[in-house]
């Protein structure tokens, strides 16, 4: 069984850059914000925040420091299944999925946790992740976006209208065109986070109760 991500204290950040957050449009960001070393935030008047901005404070940098240990967690997990190309129109179980250089999405990728809630699924993308205009990754049967992570060698660009599955735990920037929307994390190690117009949800995994204990 495929164990999940520890994000640390970077778990609460929906949006996590390190040089620069850029928006463009009504964004909606659902969890904490925060860029560092380089603090640059633009445009963010037009942002709603339901979470909270660290910028370039003490927790921003303890979340990257966090994010640099998820991101060597996710690319060492083995073994791994090769993909290639565009995985677009696949249904793919839980595991662990390697992909020496770029990746994309066009349609829809379907992730089957196939009735296991604590069903993992991890990326491992040596270059680039790109996803296709209205391009979906779906969720069925228990499948829960706080189990999907997406490792990335370089840049992660989300196309428009496009809906997204998960937590992008890129090395370089991480692009969300017009009308994107993610459910799950933008963690951009090195460079910069773009949005335009989107919705970013942070979500998190409650804990799964254990039978035959009681709680007093």
């Amino acid at each position: 069984m495929v164990q999940s991500i520890n994000l640390g204290t970077a778990t609460n950040f929906a949006i996590l850059a390190g040089s620069g957050i850029t928006n463009t449009g009504p964004t909606t960001i659902k969890g904490d914000v925060g860029t560092f070393p380089t603090a640059t935030e633009t445009g963010f008047g037009t942002i709603t925040i339901i979470g909270t901005n660290h910028s370039g404070d003490a927790v921003t940098q303890g979340a990257k420091n966090d994010l640099v240990i998820s991101y060597n967690d996710a690319a060492s997990r083995i073994p791994a299944t090769t993909v290639s190309g565009d995985i677009g129109g696949q249904i793919l179980i839980a595991g662990v999925y390697n992909s020496s250089s770029s990746l994309g999405i066009t349609g829809t990728l379907t992730l089957d946790a196939q009735g296991d809630q604590n069903a993992v699924f991890i990326f491992q993308i040596g270059s680039t992740l790109t996803t296709a205009s209205s391009s979906s990754v779906v969720l069925i049967n228990g499948a829960k976006a706080c189990n999907v992570f997406w490792q990335v060698g370089s840049s992660a660009t989300l196309g428009t209208g496009s809906n997204f599955q998960g937590t992008i735990l890129a090395m370089t920037s991480i692009t969300a065109t017009t009308g994107a929307v993610i459910n799950g994390r933008m963690l951009a190690r090195d460079g910069a986070v773009t949005l335009d117009t989107n919705t970013v949800t942070a979500t998190i995994c409650a804990p799964t109760p254990q039978r035959g204990i009681l709680l007093w």
